[in-house]
């Protein structure tokens, strides 16, 4: 992976612009019907701070990113925000949470530390704790400015989830084209 795209002014300042109409707001909506308004929770790669904001409307949400640069954003954007720098793959946090969210952050992990984040968020949740992660629909994977984009597809989720966590929902949806995304709800076991 790339770890220098999103750690420039100008790569954070093109990214909020190629981002600037897209939103997991329904997916949110859906994990409302599972996490109970109140809930903590911590976003995985909250970025901009779009979906961050639509969270925190409804949770006591910590956000969180792997680059400084979207840090200071969103720091700047939400004075009243907690914001943390965390690796999406060792999440080196004590803390615990009802939940976690992400939207198209986990895809830029490969399968092994994939593995590795998924066990790492089973330990930092909560009993009965809820997961909520959106992927790039598809097979294999490819570089998109420097940066491992892995997709992923139902068969592949449940084979990766299903050691820790109580699948309740992979389901399709469209970020750009018909089905080009999945969004996954778990539950901990």
């Amino acid at each position: 992976m790339n770890k220098k795209y999103y750690h420039t002014k100008e790569s954070v300042e093109e990214y909020i612009q190629l981002t600037k109409d897209v939103n997991g707001q329904q997916i949110i909506d859906r994990l409302k019907c599972f996490l109970p308004e109140g809930s903590t929770l911590l976003e995985l790669g909250s970025g901009p701070g779009t979906d961050w904001k639509s969270l925190n409307e409804w949770y006591v949400v910590t956000g969180s990113d792997y680059s400084l640069e979207f840090i200071h954003h969103l720091q700047t954007r939400f004075p009243e925000g907690t914001f943390i720098q965390l690796n999406a793959i060792t999440l080196g946090t004590e803390k615990t949470f009802n939940a976690i969210y992400s939207n198209k952050v986990l895809h830029h992990l490969t399968d092994e530390e994939l593995k590795t984040s998924i066990k790492r968020q089973w330990e930092i949740l909560e009993p009965d704790g809820f997961i909520c992660h959106s992927f790039w629909k598809g097979e294999g994977s490819e570089t998109f400015k420097g940066m491992l984009v892995n997709y992923h597809d139902e068969q592949k989720l449940k084979a990766l989830f299903e050691e820790y966590f109580n699948l309740i929902t992979i389901h399709p949806y469209q970020e750009f084209e018909e089905d080009d995304s999945l969004y996954l709800i778990a539950e901990k076991r």
